[in-house]
């Protein structure tokens, strides 16, 4: 399996922006769909963007549409989660989450995807 770390996480402003960083070791980054999922206290794990292995396709829920941008450097194994704007309601531990086999237009729940980090905790103060 590979190996995800998230950073980039913090605590900021409602307005604010963050950058996530996601990287993985282990096996060819490129033949993984990558995701971005979050998880508030007491909260299921929601998805919040997806890639496709190429980067040239993209998905968002409603929440985070014209806010967010996922992205992805496959020279660098590197995903990101762009996220302007920010709101109090965004505030949850975000997942990076990858996945070997699938088509990425159909994986938007966690059980869609086969490994994940370990998580990094965004909160945005009112």
């Amino acid at each position: 399996q590979v190996q995800l770390v998230e950073s980039g996480g913090g605590l900021v402003q409602a307005g604010d922006s963050l950058r996530l960083s996601c990287t993985a070791s282990g096996r060819t980054f490129s033949n993984y769909v990558m995701g971005w999922f979050r998880q508030a206290p007491g909260k299921e794990r929601d998805f919040v963007a997806a890639i496709n292995r190429s980067g040239g396709i993209t998905y968002y829920a409603d929440s985070v549409k014209g806010r967010f941008t996922i992205s992805r450097d496959n020279t660098k194994g590197t995903l990101y989660l762009q996220m302007n704007s920010l709101k109090p309601e965004d505030t949850a531990v975000y997942y990076c989450s990858a996945e070997r086999f699938g088509i990425s237009a159909t994986m938007k729940t966690p059980a869609d995807f086969g490994s994940w980090g370990q998580g990094t905790q965004v909160t945005v103060s009112s």
